[in-house]
């Protein structure tokens, strides 16, 4: 979003070769994670799993959504609509609009981990459950890549 709102998205936008380098780094680190997803499934179990802390997992977070293009079509496509072009500071305009957009997809993200976190006891009980959820989401995961892989250019 801050990217957005300073201009390199349009920059990765305008680039064939930036949007490509960028799209091909986060295909791979998808089909990484989802290798790695389908791999572990099989060997541990719910109640094996040691939490990896959430500086780890915001990191891997913003990791993904930085290196998603799509991410940054969607600034670029979605926000300027709402933007003031009488007002003052655009690019300040972008990055409060962005912000708000943020917020209400990290809400989102609470609700998620709130329901998986409750969950979580059933999957105890339930390990082939737990395993094949894990396998069914590293499958999911490399869906995402290989889609991300293929995807195209947006016309600017």
């Amino acid at each position: 979003m801050i990217a957005g709102g300073v201009g390199v998205s349009a920059i990765i936008l305008a680039s064939a070769e930036l949007f490509t380098a960028l799209k091909f780094a986060g295909a791979i680190y998808l089909i990484w994670l989802a290798i790695r997803t389908f791999r572990e499934a099989r060997q541990l179990l719910p109640d094996q799993i040691a939490p990896i802390g959430s500086k780890p997992a915001f990191l891997d977070g913003v990791l993904v959504e930085a290196l998603n293009p799509k991410t940054a079509a969607f600034f670029l496509a979605f926000i300027p609509q709402f933007l003031d072009p009488a007002g003052s500071y655009p690019a300040l305009q972008f990055m409060a609009l962005g912000l708000v957009s943020v917020a209400l997809n990290t809400l989102v993200d609470f609700i998620v981990v709130l329901v998986a976190s409750s969950a979580h006891s059933g999957l105890v009980r339930r390990p082939q459950l737990f395993q094949r959820l894990r396998q069914g989401s590293g499958l999911f995961i490399a869906g995402l890549g290989v889609s991300l892989a293929l995807a195209r250019r947006p016309n600017s």
